[in-house]
């Protein structure tokens, strides 16, 4: 498998990623699920992806949909469209899977891949984590990481526009 092949074997369809997550669980592997806009992907995220991936065996990372994320952050976002936040995404070791979703908020897509830690950066409490009270209702765990400090991706933005 060359590079891109494998890049795009991580991009995984909402319907395929419930017979990834059986076949890791079978295997013993434990995974881990966070989400995100990561419209353009900096130091912080790769840091946190990094932390996340530590945690378990298999980081899935669900990918707001572009649509999502014009309604999540405004109409000017985001920068790049998703099948190429998705590549980028894709392109990192510490990523397994990338799934899209096209709601405001993963719950459902959490619920689809019942993962044995969730997570999120350390500007999310444990209690505002969408689909926490679900994993937890199983016996997962619900994280908040340390949050790298010094890295925004609104910033960065606003520091484009002064230019």
């Amino acid at each position: 498998m060359n590079f891109w092949s494998t890049i795009e074997a991580k991009l995984t369809p909402q319907v395929s990623i419930r017979a990834h997550c059986q076949r890791a669980r079978f295997q013993g592997r434990k995974i881990v699920f966070t989400n995100g806009c990561f419209d353009i992907l900096h130091e912080g995220h790769v840091r946190y992806l990094a932390d996340a991936r530590s945690l378990g065996d298999l980081l899935i990372v669900g990918l707001n949909s572009d649509a999502s994320v014009t309604r999540l952050k405004g109409s000017e976002r985001p920068i790049n469209p998703e099948k190429s936040r998705a590549w980028v995404l894709g392109s990192l070791t510490v990523v397994d899977h990338v799934v899209l979703f096209d709601t405001d908020t993963p719950e459902d897509l959490i619920h689809t891949i019942r993962p044995d830690i969730l997570v999120k950066g350390g500007d999310w409490s444990v209690d505002q984590i969408v689909g926490g009270p679900f994993v937890s209702s199983y016996g997962g765990q619900v994280r908040s990481l340390p949050f790298h400090t010094g890295f925004s991706t609104t910033g960065l933005v606003e520091k484009i526009r002064k230019l």
